[in-house]
């Protein structure tokens, strides 16, 4: 049997004797305060997550806008150059994929990776009006390895229906799914080869205001429906998104798409 303990009631007044295992048999008020803190902490940390995961998805979306803002300017820049892409070349194109502003301080282990947009003429045939863009991806190959510590911006044009088919289907390997081929450059066409004039895709790119054909035999490309979701607000489709004529150009898009309907209003074939 435990011996007795004495007490003060309050801390003050006369001795009251108690047994010891009265006052273990009392709440451990410490514990039950923690775990109200820790319940409350939860509650706050779930009832933020709405708040945190909204936020971040406008964060991606304004990064994708961008991006389709930032690929307008360039088009239209490297549009504003004779001596860059030859216009009977332009001309033909069924669509036109631009990735702007790609680093090589993004490639880690000789991976490529590089996101952009893309607008096709409208129609079955592709002989409409220029239409709303896919977001697209740019990834693999060694095209990261062609490229210094700038900036690089790289301009695909789609030849025909195989190459236009494929990518707005999946993801297509350059080189393997669809021909590629380096895009010749200048007014005149006279570097044009035989390669050249049978290839789905030629390709260019810009560095430090050099413009040049470039070789992207191995890279992958694909729509990139993450992206076109936040853009659109809805899963849509890539092959919807630009034939279609149904689905509205973003505002941050207008650059994009009335570049190419100011410098290539006509499908010439």
């Amino acid at each position: 049997m435990e011996s007795p303990k004495a007490a003060r009631v309050g801390g003050v007044g006369p001795l009251r004797w108690e047994p010891a295992n009265a006052l273990a048999s009392e709440p451990f008020i410490g514990t039950i305060d923690m775990k109200k803190i820790i319940t409350c902490f939860l509650s706050t940390v779930f009832a933020a997550l709405p708040i945190l995961s909204s936020a971040a998805l406008a964060a991606d979306q304004e990064k994708d806008e961008d991006r389709l803002k930032n690929s307008g300017i360039v088009l239209n820049e490297i549009l504003d150059v004779p001596d860059n892409i030859p216009q009977r070349l332009l001309d033909k194109a069924d669509c036109v994929a631009v990735f702007p502003s790609v680093l090589k301080a993004a490639f880690i282990f000789g991976g490529s990776y590089g996101r952009g947009a893309m607008s096709c003429r409208q129609g079955p045939d592709f002989s409409g009006h220029w239409g709303a863009p896919t977001m697209m991806a740019l990834e693999g190959g060694s095209f990261g390895l062609q490229i210094g510590g700038q900036a690089t911006d790289f301009v695909l044009l789609i030849m025909n229906d195989r190459g236009a088919g494929g990518i707005l289907a999946s993801k297509v390997k350059l080189g393997a799914d669809a021909s590629v081929a380096a895009g010749p450059v200048g007014r005149d066409l006279s570097a044009e080869t035989d390669a050249t004039l049978r290839a789905d895709i030629l390709s260019y790119s810009r560095a430090r205001g050099a413009f040049a054909g470039v070789a992207l035999e191995g890279s992958t490309i694909r729509p990139d429906n993450g992206a076109n979701e936040k853009i659109y607000e809805r899963k849509i489709p890539a092959r919807e998104i630009v034939l279609s004529g149904t689905v509205a150009v973003p505002e941050a898009a207008q650059k994009l798409v009335s570049t190419l309907d100011t410098k290539t209003p006509s499908h010439k074939l």
